[in-house]
């Protein structure tokens, strides 16, 4: 393997090493820390974003074929439609001592694509969205006790899940998510079950029925949920007390114009979103039935940049283009297209890859190898070389149409020939340039 670190290094590369040295961490998100893609390579900053494509700091050109903002702009960046929009709600002032009619307008267009629901609150970030949803059912059930099924962002009522018996325990049931710092007197406060498994959720249920403040869950990740499941888990949670939250933060919009659970025809009494309903701009909301959202009047829930207008412009503005234009199908679309490519190029060069049975939306593949994470490090380092932000997994958008999917899949050719050799070859490692990227954490929707 080849040391990178006295190579001549770009001025995002040159700007995140001293990074390091002043932002715990490196970056605000674990998803965008370039040791995510290609630790020492990764161009980890842009000045300029539009599209799919972004300019990095060297002023290089690249097609953004990974998350496109971490799944925030489904409309692609600097949509100019809700740019427009923001542009205008800056220049006549986005804070006030006053409120932003926006959010009454916003509200409005949320519960009505969402007849179910009938109030809303709104933050600015998912991770506080999620807090917020729960801290509004466990005043309305009075309880604690909260269940949970996938990712739910960073605060303690969440990472309390990874809290064990004693102080080494790092994260057994959600592997790569660090509970250092979370009180351990929460311990017990949040239990999990796993996607599709009725029994273990039966047995919270059993266990914890009494105590039991509310469900959240992502109502679907990369497939569909197994028939009659997310019924059976409205159901036992109502015969109990508690109260049933879909977390539609990143599959909302993707499938269906709302969430996800509109597809399914199983009615909440929350759900939360933020990501791509702001298209970029920091918007979160939390929707719910009356009877549901009784908590947020009695529990303080308040805080001074959720009454400013720029996310709340922005999500009016998005929502009302995502109504004139069929995202779901487009999206769809580009993300088969996507996965046929990686099928048929892998196909082509005896590459053993696997594409799952998943949502075109969220398209993604794996190497079937027993150094998997170090073939996706390589095809990463590959396409970067050609020009494109590349890993294992792509969240389409509006933006990418036929032009740029020819060109990836005309890189992806080149690129799975090279990696097929480097593997008949048996020598992965030493065509890395770098270490291999570092892993995430492991998601209980897999």
């Amino acid at each position: 393997m080849k040391n990178n670190k006295n190579n001549n290094c770009s001025l995002s590369c040159k700007l995140y090493e001293y990074a390091k040295s002043r932002i715990p961490g490196g970056t605000q998100l674990l998803s965008k820390r370039p040791e995510m893609f290609l630790p020492g390579l990764w161009p980890a900053y842009f000045s300029k974003a539009k599209g799919c494509e972004c300019w990095d700091l060297d002023d290089r050109h690249y097609y953004d074929m990974t998350t496109n903002g971490i799944g925030a702009c489904l409309l692609g960046f600097a949509d100019s439609d809700v740019s427009e929009a923001v542009i205008k709600r800056v220049q006549d002032g986005s804070m006030c001592t006053l409120n932003p009619p926006e959010e009454v307008e916003l509200t409005d267009m949320l519960c009505e694509i969402h007849p179910w629901a009938s109030q809303v609150r709104f933050t600015r970030t998912g991770g506080e969205t999620g807090a917020v949803a729960v801290r509004i059912a466990r005043a309305t059930t009075k309880r604690s006790i909260v269940a949970v099924c996938g990712y739910h962002g960073w605060q303690d009522w969440y990472i309390a899940a990874n809290l064990g018996d004693n102080d080494s325990l790092d994260g057994h049931l959600l592997p790569g998510l660090n509970p250092a710092g979370v009180p351990r007197e929460l311990k017990g406060t949040t239990v999990t079950f796993k996607y599709n498994d009725k029994q273990q959720f039966e047995e919270i249920v059993r266990k914890y029925g009494d105590n039991l403040a509310a469900v959240i869950m992502e109502p679907a990740r990369y497939k569909d949920p197994e028939s009659g499941f997310l019924e059976f888990v409205r159901d036992k949670a109502h015969q109990c007390g508690a109260l049933l939250i879909f977390d539609e933060i990143t599959i909302g919009w993707r499938l269906v114009l709302g969430g996800s659970h509109l597809k399914f025809g199983v009615n909440p009494d929350i759900a939360i979103f933020a990501k791509a309903l702001g298209n970029g701009h920091p918007i979160g909301a939390v929707i719910g039935t009356k009877e549901a959202m009784q908590g947020a009047h009695t529990s303080f829930i308040s805080s001074t940049y959720w009454t400013e207008s720029v996310g709340p412009a922005a999500a009016i503005a998005t929502l009302n283009k995502m109504k004139k234009i069929s995202v779901p199908a487009h999206i769809g679309n580009v993300g088969h297209k996507l996965m046929q490519a990686w099928q048929k190029t892998g196909e082509k060069y005896n590459l053993k890859i696997e594409t799952g049975n998943c949502y075109p939306a969220l398209a993604h593949f794996k190497f079937c190898h027993n150094q998997s994470n170090e073939l996706k490090t390589l095809f990463t380092q590959l396409m970067l070389e050609k020009g494109f932000l590349a890993g294992t997994v792509v969240y389409p958008t509006m933006a990418h149409n036929e032009k740029i999917i020819s060109l990836y899949e005309q890189a992806l050719d080149d690129v799975f020939h090279k990696t097929a050799t480097v593997v008949s070859e048996n020598r992965i490692s030493e065509s890395l340039l770098g270490p291999a990227a570092h892993t995430g954490f492991a998601r209980l929707t897999n």
